[in-house]
């Protein structure tokens, strides 16, 4: 009653099934070792099978190799280049957007201007024009960081915004204005009463933007601008489908896509929770 596998012997067209074999599921096998997060080795499984038996959950790519494992190890690297594209994004906008909102004036005018000019590029294609430029041949972590930080400084303008406005309002209350009138800097009245105004909002925009940027390196990717073989990200594991016969003979091949929808579904779910947690704190 034991779930198994069968033995897999491999052929020119990728593996036979040698139903003589069979070989049990376990549940935290060990086996070939890795590193955890980049950090930490182990060779601890979820699931896995004895020597010399193969589980392929997903099947596996032109290459032979596992599909599921893949799936899981470029979800890594995408949603990591979405966080690090959102931080980046994040911190240039809070910057600019409570630099703009509490000082107002002429360098409002000025940051708003620059703002309104990022919102009006066509932010896709400006995207893929900016990676363009960048190198191509370099390793894949240089290759992350490059196309975390360009998709990042793009992104910054709506939560710049978003941050003026509240920084606008914040400036105004009563209570900034007696810190000012007791002598507080500028330094200690944006630490203290401005900032963290903008924490709901930046969190809010945080759970917003991830999967927004997950999906810009999946673009990227998908059409070789982005992580490069052998490095597996969502991006680069679709790119096969570009071809016709294999969307329509290997369907298993769309299980980065799936793995892409259901990250942006959990993130929107995200979004909403703390919007709503935000709005009745605020009432």
């Amino acid at each position: 009653m034991r779930p198994f596998v069968y033995g897999l012997t491999p052929t020119d067209d990728g593996y036979k099934e040698d139903r003589s074999r069979a070989f049990p599921i376990r549940a935290f096998a060990r086996s070939d070792s890795y590193r955890w997060l980049g950090l930490f080795e182990s060779n601890l499984h979820l699931f896995g099978v004895d020597d010399p038996g193969r589980i392929l959950l997903f099947g596996t790519d032109a290459f032979g190799r596992d599909e599921f494992s893949r799936v899981l190890y470029g979800g890594q690297i995408s949603v990591a280049a979405g966080v690090v594209a959102t931080f980046v994004a994040l911190l240039v906008g809070s910057v600019v957007g409570v630099v703009a909102g509490y000082y107002g004036g002429w360098i409002d005018e000025i940051l708003m201007g620059s703002t309104e000019l990022f919102l009006s590029l066509p932010w896709l294609y400006f995207l893929l024009g900016v990676r363009a430029f960048l190198p191509l041949h370099v390793s894949p972590a240089r290759t992350f960081l490059l196309l975390a930080c360009v998709i990042g400084l793009i992104g910054w303008a709506r939560p710049a915004r978003l941050v003026r406005g509240v920084a606008l309002s914040a400036r105004t209350r009563n209570y900034v204005l007696a810190a000012r009138g007791f002598g507080g800097s500028d330094f200690y009245l944006l630490r203290r009463h401005v900032l963290p105004k903008t924490y709901g909002v930046l969190l809010t925009q945080a759970a917003l933007l991830v999967p927004r940027y997950i999906a810009a390196e999946v673009a990227l990717s998908f059409f070789g601008l982005g992580i490069n073989e052998p490095a597996p990200s969502w991006g680069n594991m679709l790119s096969v489908l570009q071809q016709y016969s294999v969307l329509v003979s290997y369907a298993w091949l769309l299980a980065p896509a799936a793995a892409l929808f259901i990250t942006s579904v959990i993130y929107s779910l995200l979004a909403d929770a703390l919007h709503s947690r935000l709005e009745s704190r605020s009432s």
